[in-house]
């Protein structure tokens, strides 16, 4: 078995594919313009690359690290967002400007339902641990949109902050954090009753959010601040137990992308602007080294085969 990490190069248009075992630049693949987001599927063999400025879909095989397909349509407008069911056989698809999410076979990699938003700029996905919710962040409307993933219909919209794009669920599957990059604040919010539980202020343009496998941690990039703010989840004070930034890691330029590997032991941050990747040691908090990748990297996966 191996690990890799699948970094996408948002100004070069290419895939950095990196070692875990030497920390370099295994292999270079060339993708459609501007590559932004990608999933692995569940048997890791997989990858889907949203190519937001050549309205496209590259399908990855991860054993040659090669495109085998590119998946296409006419509503393609910026396609972003990516996210798979928890049994892996379909995938969704957020298209920022047509505002729609599109719902693909992942053994047919077809297109089976487009299904339209109503909201402004439909940007990203995100599933519940559970696998039955789909939460769609909508950047110009301010809101967050609920999809049930077994009837494939949209159930709700409800509001958070200003520009909400980082969003993801913590393993308990009771909180929702929406990071609203317009104001610079974390919103965790109840999954049942959509109350927002805790507001807190965090780094400047927030942009992406993930999870720590066991739940203790939430990272979230921080754009124009050059760091990753390190939320302790579930932190305890004078008899209190709450969610608390109890960090703020300086990174490179431009945070973007954040991935954890399999075990939690180290997260990996995409610098845009730095051209490199930062690896954070989670049992001291500290960033390790960096590894050079392409230009502009964005978009960040694991993968272990």
């Amino acid at each position: 078995m191996s690990e890799h990490l699948i970094i996408l190069n948002k100004d070069e248009d290419t895939i950095s594919i990196v070692n875990l075992e030497t920390n370099k630049v295994e292999k270079t693949i060339d993708t459609d313009h501007n590559p932004h987001e990608v999933v692995v599927t569940k048997d890791g063999k997989k990858s889907y690359v949203a190519c937001s400025l050549g309205n496209k879909l590259n399908v990855i095989d991860n054993d040659t690290f090669e495109i085998v397909k590119r998946i296409e349509h006419p509503d393609f407008s910026f396609p972003h967002g990516v996210g798979l069911t928890k049994d892996g056989k379909k995938l969704y698809l957020a298209s920022t400007y047509s505002e729609k999410v599109f719902i693909i076979n992942t053994e047919t990699d077809e297109i089976e339902k487009v299904i339209p938003t109503y909201q402004k700029y439909s940007h990203m996905i995100s599933f519940s641990p559970d696998g039955q919710t789909v939460y769609i962040p909508n950047i110009g409307s301010n809101n967050i949109t609920v999809m049930d993933v077994k009837t494939e219909k949209i159930t709700n919209h409800f509001p958070v902050g200003p520009g909400p794009e980082g969003v993801a669920v913590h393993p308990n599957g009771q909180h929702l954090y929406v990071a609203n990059q317009d104001d610079d604040t974390l919103f965790v919010i109840d999954t049942t009753s959509y109350e927002v539980l805790y507001k807190r202020r965090v780094g400047n343009v927030p942009v992406r959010l993930v999870f720590s496998p066991d739940g203790k941690y939430a990272l979230i990039a921080n754009r124009q601040s050059g760091d990753v703010s390190v939320i302790e989840t579930e932190q305890q004070i004078n008899g209190t137990v709450r969610p608390w930034e109890i960090k703020r890691l300086p990174v490179g330029v431009w945070a973007g992308g954040i991935v954890f590997n399999q075990d939690g032991s180290h997260a990996y941050v995409a610098n845009n602007k730095t051209n490199d990747l930062s690896v954070i040691k989670m049992s001291t908090l500290k960033e390790e080294r960096r590894i050079d990748v392409g230009i502009h990297p964005d978009g960040i996966a694991y993968v272990k085969r």
